[in-house]
């Protein structure tokens, strides 16, 4: 009778854990459908991995019931994880290739960056707040992102040890565009940064670098957190 019990309580178990894990699914599924199709995204390497990562393992416990919302979330420290349609339309914008090696500024929860290397061969990104930096690289190792190499240090300066990057995603909103990133921009490289002043009017420009040419291109409005820079 106790091995009959047994049986019956694994089988609870393992459907809860599969609703649960098909709840999210779900959940995912409309985010992108609703969320980022509905509004013009088709790019599918993007829809993809927006369908793959787990939002809800980079938002803090208290808000998982609502990761999939159409909104950005704070994840301490004054910073949040961006909204979902924003996280799509800058790594659409960059029009990313299985052969990328890509640089993140602002690695945040990690979100960003687990979304890059579903697409891309190599992501190196960077978080100047500590704490943000422990927690995201335990995370993304932790859900087995092998192909992101994160750095604890101030992203203004770039990672000129692995440059130059077929791509740059800037998740803070700088006054300027940096000139050290711009130069660790492969020739013909993109990169997606919002430039304005703190709280007040920024827009993401898009960054395009051909030979000794350099194109901006305003190309939605935004707010972010702002750039933070060492000491």
């Amino acid at each position: 009778m106790n091995y009959i019990f047994r049986f019956i309580l694994v089988i609870i178990f393992a459907y809860t854990c599969f609703a649960q894990n098909d709840k999210y699914k779900n959940d995912r599924e409309a985010m992108v459908k609703q969320q980022i199709e509905y509004r013009g995204i088709n790019n599918q390497p993007t829809l993809k991995a927006m369908t793959a990562v787990p939002r809800h393992k980079f938002v803090p416990p208290n808000l998982v019931n609502r990761a999939y919302d159409d909104d950005p979330l704070p994840i301490g420290y004054g910073q949040t994880i961006s909204q979902p349609y924003i996280v799509a339309y800058m790594t659409a914008a960059i029009d990313p290739k299985p052969e990328y090696k890509v640089l993140e500024i602002g690695t945040g929860s990690g979100y960003q960056a687990a979304v890059l290397s579903e697409i891309v061969s190599e992501v190196y990104t960077i978080e100047i707040i500590t704490e943000l930096y422990n927690s995201s690289s335990k995370r993304l190792r932790d859900l087995g992102y092998k192909n992101v190499t994160c750095k604890n240090a101030d992203g203004y300066y770039g990672w000129k040890e692995h440059a130059p990057f077929d791509a740059i995603i800037v998740t803070a909103a700088a006054e300027y565009i940096p000139p050290p990133l711009i130069e660790q921009l492969k020739d013909g490289g993109k990169m997606i940064i919002p430039v304005g002043s703190p709280f007040l009017n920024q827009n993401l420009i898009l960054v395009e670098k051909k030979g000794e040419d350099i194109t901006t291109k305003a190309l939605l409005p935004v707010l972010f957190v702002p750039f933070k820079r060492g000491n």
